[in-house]
């Protein structure tokens, strides 16, 4: 019997090549997702790929922040047994802390910690209270060196991705009863659409090729290759961690 994956952000970026990932192993997806009709037709292309593997994709073009429509389309999944939950919703403010014209808000703040943050935790507690995990589930998250270091106008999503670690360790000890396993996956900078609306993202890219040992940055398939061993049963003991997946780039 197949298992089923539910990812929060799965069209573009890391979200798209760990459900592209999940499909080719054989895993029924679940794909919540916020675009333009514009883009129906090149959304529709990637999800027929992942079909072409023989796998059932269920999608949802909502917007995945709004309680309502998380309850909405639970109701539509009732009949699913969750086995991994992906989050992977790049949403945020990219502003300084001080400036002269454009200037970090508390509107911008609050948006982008529940978007990156928060929103998470919103969709495991609907899980539970629907009914759909599975017995043995993986629960995953992506974090990012953001989480530690300073980045110009990164501040709100740096803020984000601290709120989502600590939602993690949390979730780690009160959920494992319930047979969850939350982890964080840290990726190394990786060229997503999300990362190249950061300011100085070229430098940045550039500055990480140099760091990194094997010279070049992260792919969105290596990202998605280590959340597939984390729905292996073989990870079932691994629990409350932020794994970096950079090729070794955060030790230099």
């Amino acid at each position: 019997m197949k298992k089923t994956a539910l990812i929060i952000g799965g069209n573009s970026g890391l979200g798209l090549a760990t459900a592209h990932k999940l499909a080719k192993e054989g895993f029924n997806l679940c794909i919540v997702y916020r675009d333009r009709k514009s883009n129906a037709i090149k959304n529709e292309a990637y999800f027929d790929e992942m079909r072409s593997h023989g796998v059932n994709v269920d999608t949802f073009n909502k917007d995945a922040l709004k309680e309502e429509n998380i309850n909405e389309m639970l109701s539509k999944l009732s009949d699913k047994s969750i086995s991994v939950l992906v989050h992977s919703i790049a949403k945020g403010s990219l502003k300084p802390l001080v400036s002269s014209s454009r200037v970090l808000g508390m509107d911008d703040l609050e948006i982008t910690i529940h978007a990156m943050g928060t929103n998470w935790w919103q969709w495991v507690r609907a899980c539970i209270a629907n009914n759909i995990f599975a017995k043995n589930v993986s629960n995953i998250a992506f974090t990012s060196e953001g989480n530690q270091k300073v980045w110009e106008s990164y501040g709100a999503v740096s803020a984000a991705k601290a709120t989502l670690e600590s939602l993690m360790r949390q979730m780690a000890v009160e959920l494992a009863p319930l047979g969850v396993k939350s982890n964080c996956v840290q990726a190394g900078v990786t060229q997503t659409a999300s990362f190249d609306m950061i300011p100085d993202s070229e430098k940045l890219a550039e500055l990480a090729k140099k760091r990194n040992p094997f010279l070049r940055l992260t792919q969105p398939e290596d990202v998605a290759n280590a959340v597939y061993l984390l729905t292996l049963p073989e990870s079932n003991w691994i629990n409350g961690n932020v794994i970096k997946v950079d090729g070794g780039e955060s030790l230099r």
